[in-house]
């Protein structure tokens, strides 16, 4: 099994706990702090991996343009204005649901990656988009 298929079902059944342990979690508190409590445990979480694989033992940060500064500024603030409106919509949403819009970024990766990254879309991307389309709205529906 190639390594990042077997890291993007790690990522699946991480996002899954995410939806699960954060509905259960937010009962008590506002979703927006319950988005920054997760922000900094993932933040720990993350500086503690990076410390033990050693990236940043040969980091130039003067090496890196400002271009990719700028794109991983955006990322960062994407991420975060997804995790808030994720943690709204759980707050009062079924967790069911909530994910399975959420999830619909794919969607939107599949169009955007074609239109700015020159990704191949074929018919087999399109009829799966449409399929995962289809899905959703079936599991949203009342």
């Amino acid at each position: 099994m190639p390594t990042w298929l077997l890291f993007s079902f790690g990522s699946a059944v991480f996002a899954a706990l995410v939806a699960i342990f954060g509905k259960i979690g937010i009962q008590g508190m506002s979703s927006t702090l319950a988005a920054t409590v997760r922000s900094f445990i993932m933040s720990g979480v993350l500086l503690v991996a990076a410390i033990a694989f050693g990236t940043f033992r040969n980091v130039k940060w003067g090496s890196f343009a400002g271009r990719e500064w700028l794109f991983l500024f955006l990322s960062g603030l994407a991420g975060a204005l997804s995790w808030l409106c994720y943690f709204l919509a759980l707050k009062t949403g079924s967790a069911i649901k909530v994910s399975t819009i959420d999830r619909m970024s794919l969607i939107f990766v599949v169009v955007l990656a074609a239109l700015f990254l020159g990704e191949t879309f074929n018919w087999k991307t399109g009829v799966g988009a449409v399929i995962m389309v289809v899905g959703a709205v079936l599991i949203t529906l009342k």
